[in-house]
């Protein structure tokens, strides 16, 4: 597989910088998410988080809407939506509703991990006792609302938008729970190796082999997230990628906050223990000019057989942000796959 033969699509986290307001963020993921459709990118997905102060996309059926709404044809969804979280009800409606408002281009993708600290899952009402082991209860209630045939729904409840509308489900996971379950019921699957790197390539083999054909999928379909930065020289790449691996420590140090500008070297600011974990964590992550990114994004389809690429770029300066994504699109020819 070349790599101009795969579609490559965006994960928005929506980060708030050093210095920038959540406003900047949302102006700024409207402005990538044009110039993503301008250069052929598949789809645009944003990523649900809570309680972190350097990512603005928490309410994510709100900012998808946004970027619907001032795009003309890229698809747009969740990567995603923290099932359970929420209501199957109220997401049914949600997507309900934005696929009426912007038919044939929303993507629901569901993940079953909280998506938050425990403080934040209290103050979302979730059961701080739950594991995730009723993803699946609470996923067929899901599709039950967005069903077209009585005998199907919930007795006495309907998804008003969302019932019977075509809204392609998707699986995200970063361990074989998800792989297994996307498997069964025959839907597409992404994994999550642009921060869970350890298990993507037994869950996709546990995806493939547990595939089931059903009216979504006749077969699989999986994606792999990434993280690309991309830029003129391997040196101004992986300064960019500096402000990702400040982010990435904060998190294991157990604070959070704004993503901070790049800098020099990360030696001055992480000990040997922490630099090994977080670059074990980050180990797909592609960093370099046209040509490294190339022969690296290559060697990774080749070991993964992905169908789609999904990138994330936590990128500090958001015309740097946009020249990455610029310069992959270029690469990988994305225009073939508007």
């Amino acid at each position: 597989m070349l790599t101009r033969d795969i579609p490559i699509s965006v994960l928005d986290l929506a980060p708030i910088v050093v210095g920038g307001t959540a406003a900047d963020s949302f102006k700024n993921t409207l402005d990538l998410a044009r110039h993503a459709e301008q250069w052929g990118y598949h789809r645009y997905w944003l990523a649900e988080h809570h309680n972190m102060p350097g990512i603005a996309s928490s309410a994510t059926s709100l900012v998808i809407g946004y970027v619907a709404s001032g795009t003309q044809k890229i698809r747009v969804g969740s990567g995603g939506i923290m099932l359970p979280n929420h209501a199957p009800l109220v997401i049914a409606e949600q997507f309900g509703t934005l696929e009426s408002m912007y038919p044939g281009r929303i993507d629901l993708g569901l993940g079953r991990a909280p998506g938050s600290d425990q403080p934040a899952a209290r103050a979302l009402r979730r059961g701080l006792g739950s594991d995730g082991n009723d993803f699946p209860d609470l996923l067929s209630e899901l599709r039950a609302y967005l069903d077209n045939t009585p005998e199907a729904r919930p007795v006495g409840v309907r998804a008003i938008p969302g019932e019977g509308l075509s809204i392609p489900i998707w699986l995200l996971g970063s361990s074989g729970f998800s792989a297994q379950l996307a498997g069964h019921l025959g839907l597409p699957f992404a994994f999550a190796s642009h921060f869970a790197p350890d298990y993507l390539l037994p869950a996709l083999d546990l995806y493939r082999s547990s595939f089931r054909p059903s009216e979504s999928l006749d077969k699989p379909y999986a994606m792999v997230g990434l993280n690309i930065v991309a830029a003129d020289t391997d040196e101004e790449a992986r300064k960019l990628a500096t402000s990702q691996e400040q982010q990435f420590l904060n998190l294991i140090r157990g604070r959070t906050g704004p993503l901070n500008p790049p800098v020099d070297s990360m030696d001055a600011l992480w000990n040997l223990q922490e630099e090994a974990h977080i670059r074990k964590q980050l180990s797909y992550t592609i960093t370099g000019n046209k040509a490294t990114v190339q022969k690296k994004l290559q060697q990774v389809l080749q070991d993964t057989g992905a169908d789609e690429i999904i990138v994330s770029a936590q990128i500090y300066e958001h015309k740097a942000r946009l020249r990455s994504y610029q310069y992959l699109a270029e690469l990988v020819n994305a225009g073939d796959h508007a």
